[in-house]
């Protein structure tokens, strides 16, 4: 049952997700509590680092690694539907059952921590200069660091919170508002496969496959809705270009070499008046990709702030979508 309908339970799953969305602004990831409990994008993570040990091995041949690989993915997808239901029931025939799966769609969510890692480049980069910025943006994204000038960090801190955006931001709202905490369990799965396997060298291009392409289609939809949603943004940024934003979006997304994190960068490169991606370096290989965007490609620490602030109205109105939702269902529910 879709979420927009489902009101069965001592909590509507509506504001479960509106609950989180706020716990997660305001707090972000507690500390404290994972130092106690294992985060579960963490087990997650645990569990595809010991099949990739022991299923993607070098002396196997192409097909076979693919094959396995294949394996990994869908039954890692079929149990992480099947735990998302199980959850869901507890939602339905418990009084305490809400908190959980609040507690858990919270853990899903990465609005506050995606800020604090860009943040941290940005500041990382003003304070300590090139090998701060470099350190500070090997956390977050998967090129090399030692391959970037002080412009190509805060370019790749600037591009991961456009893609961070769309993956850890709209996608799971997305796709819990379509299919409930199995959805969103689905998704970050998924998207911990493809972080982890899906990437072009020879170690993972033939076992990380399968995985690379249902994130591919996974975040068909919410990727082109981040691009939308930071065109918006753009509007509430210091000389920020919501037109060009949106032009940019259109013209220069199939610049990049994923089929959906164009959309949110291009996005972000119009409304802020840069040049993003191109030739960039990564472990065992150099991906020659077309420049996304017009502008400098001299991003500053000024340019990361902004796109800071793009981050904060677009959680905004990530949001505001689901109050919108709610304020639908409600209408509907009263002429039912």
């Amino acid at each position: 049952m879709l979420p927009l309908f489902a009101t069965g339970g001592p909590a509507d799953p509506l504001l479960i997700l509106l609950a989180a969305l706020v716990l997660d602004a305001v707090i972000g990831d507690p500390p404290a509590l994972w130092r106690l409990l294992p985060h579960p994008v963490a087990l997650i993570g645990r569990l595809i680092a010991a099949l990739d040990r022991r299923l993607n091995r070098a002396e196997r041949s192409g097909l076979d690694r693919r094959l396995r690989g294949a394996a990994v993915a869908v039954g890692m997808t079929l149990a992480a539907v099947g735990l998302g239901l199980a959850v869901t029931v507890l939602r339905r025939r418990t009084t305490w059952g809400w908190a959980v799966e609040i507690l858990l769609v919270w853990t899903l969510l990465a609005q506050k921590s995606l800020f604090v890692h860009v943040r941290a480049v940005g500041r990382a980069l003003d304070k300590e200069g090139l090998a701060g910025g470099r350190r500070e943006v090997a956390r977050i994204v998967g090129r090399d660091p030692n391959s970037l000038d002080q412009y190509g960090v805060a370019r790749a801190a600037i591009e991961s919170c456009a893609e961070n955006f769309a993956d850890g931001v709209v996608a799971p709202v997305f796709w819990y508002l379509l299919f409930g905490f199995p959805g969103i369990l689905l998704c970050k799965t998924v998207n911990t496969l493809d972080s982890m396997v899906g990437h072009l060298d020879d170690h993972y291009r033939e076992f990380g496959k399968v995985s690379a392409r249902l994130d591919d289609a996974m975040n068909l939809i919410p990727a082109r809705l981040a691009g939308v949603l930071l065109s918006l943004a753009a509007l509430f940024v210091p000389r920020g270009r919501p037109v060009e934003a949106f032009r940019v979006m259109l013209s220069d997304h199939a610049h990049h070499r994923s089929p959906n994190s164009g959309w949110p960068e291009a996005a972000m490169a119009g409304g802020l008046g840069l040049s993003l991606a191109g030739p960039r370096r990564y472990p065992g290989y150099l991906a020659q990709e077309k420049w996304i965007g017009e502008g400098r490609a001299r991003a500053s620490v000024a340019d990361i702030r902004r796109s800071l602030l793009m981050l904060a109205v677009g959680c905004l109105l990530d949001a505001g979508l689901v109050i919108v939702v709610i304020l639908v269902q409600v209408h509907l529910l009263k002429y039912q």
